[in-house]
């Protein structure tokens, strides 16, 4: 497989793929993709709530909780999920603000290898000069 997909700078990313055999049912796939994602999510990592939003015109946050953005990108059928520390202004703009971002890093750093584990299903084994990556799916 050989796509770029969208995701934010310094985001955890986890790669699956959207099969969708027929373009009249892309909509209905997409969003049960989404309301999996949010469900397992949620099981996993309880302090994220339900968020519809975007960062940028690309990623569509999906959960969030106090540190985190939880979403989804997706480019043809290659899907990057991600988390990634917040990066909005009510995130910024609080009163603790200094001691956020090392919180956040921190428990994104926790979670790294479980949210892998939950929602990556290919592996990204580089990128070639012009922007394009390759991927292999795992075993």
């Amino acid at each position: 497989m050989s796509r770029s997909v969208s995701y934010p700078n310094g985001a955890i990313v986890a790669f699956t793929v959207l099969e969708v055999e027929r373009a009249e049912d892309w909509d209905f796939e997409y969003e049960w993709l989404r309301d999996d994602l949010t469900e397992r999510a949620a099981a996993a990592f309880p302090s994220l709530l339900p968020y519809d939003g975007w960062r940028g015109r690309e990623d569509r946050i999906l959960m969030r909780n106090a540190c985190a953005d939880f979403g989804v990108s997706i480019y043809g059928g290659l899907v990057a999920v991600w988390i990634a520390e917040r990066d909005d202004g009510a995130y910024w703009d609080a009163d603790c603000r200094t001691a956020r971002s090392p919180r956040a890093q921190r428990w994104l750093r926790q979670i790294a290898s479980r949210f892998d584990h939950l929602f990556g299903d290919y592996d990204c084994l580089g990128r070639m000069s012009n922007g394009e990556a390759v991927y292999r799916k795992r075993a």
